[in-house]
């Protein structure tokens, strides 16, 4: 069944909410948004996934998902945290923008095939050298670690497999 035209303007403003902690990606491009739902009084119920059930960006994140949405009322919010929230559902073109933002992204299938390895040489996002060293398990969040690229010496974090 086609999506109405409403339903794909809701999904664009979704498209275009950026994440709090990670302002260079929109919360559609990180997963964070499940699910975009018409229903029959004419509203919209969005299905939310926080990153991790502690997160303490989601009430932020509800507040914007509702100040983009406030002319598609009734608007109702859903948090849905099983399944829990993977880095597998970052798409492709989000990894690419986090290295750009300097951020080390997660490889694909982080859950399936690669498990939490806290010790491993990440590459550099800047320069892109293999070369780096962990400075510490947690970075601004909970979900980065801090490391520093051996080759550049600039620091920088690894958003962690989850």
């Amino acid at each position: 069944m086609a999506k109405s035209e409403r339903w794909q303007q809701a999904w664009g403003r979704l498209a275009a909410v950026l994440d709090p902690e990670v302002p260079a990606l929109s919360l559609v491009e990180l997963g964070i948004v499940r699910e975009l739902r018409e229903e029959s009084d004419g509203g919209f119920t969005v299905v939310l996934t926080p990153t991790y059930s502690g997160c303490p960006a989601t009430e932020l994140i509800e507040d914007e998902v509702r100040a983009a949405l406030t002319d598609f009322a009734p608007l109702r919010i859903e948090q849905r945290r099983s399944p829990a929230w993977t880095t597998d559902w970052i798409s492709a073109e989000a990894r690419e923008k986090l290295r750009q933002y300097g951020i080390a992204p997660p490889s694909g299938m982080a859950a399936v095939s690669q498990p939490l390895r806290m010790h491993q040489a990440i590459p550099c996002p800047r320069c892109g050298s293999p070369k780096s060293e962990r400075l510490s398990a947690f970075g601004s969040t909970a979900c980065k670690a801090l490391y520093r690229c051996t080759a550049c010496r600039e620091p920088f974090e690894y958003f962690k497999p989850i």
